[in-house]
């Protein structure tokens, strides 16, 4: 359990700072989130559902489908964004960007895929690595 704590949000590399309010992996965690300008190279899954509203900023997403690899962009909005734990995805940010975002229950393993090396990795609690394949 986190309550009213800093932490980097996809590992000590991440350009995203969380905020996190309140998290309970096994049931949900709110939390406002800062990316920084910029972005990782891996596209990655989640290991939750979750709601996110864009507060300050400008990004996009860009997500790996097969249709190829569509670009969204985000703004300032009163409805959340939806991402679901199968979205093969990454963020860039233009600009440090804010949101508030409500998480639901983890899973057990996600999924990153970095382009550079064609490299998939499945991830486990704590950024362990299960297992690592092209």
């Amino acid at each position: 359990m986190r309550f009213l704590e800093k932490v980097k949000d996809g590992g000590k590399d991440s350009p995203v700072d969380a905020y996190v309010l309140l998290e309970i992996k096994c049931l949900f965690s709110i939390m406002v989130l800062k990316f920084n300008k910029g972005s990782r190279v891996a596209f990655h899954t989640h290991a939750f559902n979750a709601l996110t509203w864009f507060i300050k900023g400008n990004m996009y997403e860009h997500k790996i489908t097969r249709l190829g690899e569509p670009k969204t962009q985000y703004t300032r909005s009163v409805l959340p964004k939806v991402t679901t734990k199968d979205n093969l995805h990454k963020v860039v940010a233009v600009e440090d960007s804010w949101c508030f975002t409500l998480r639901g229950k983890w899973q057990d393993t996600w999924e990153e895929y970095c382009p550079e090396s064609k490299e998939h990795t499945t991830l486990t609690h704590g950024r362990k690595v299960i297992r690592t394949y092209k």
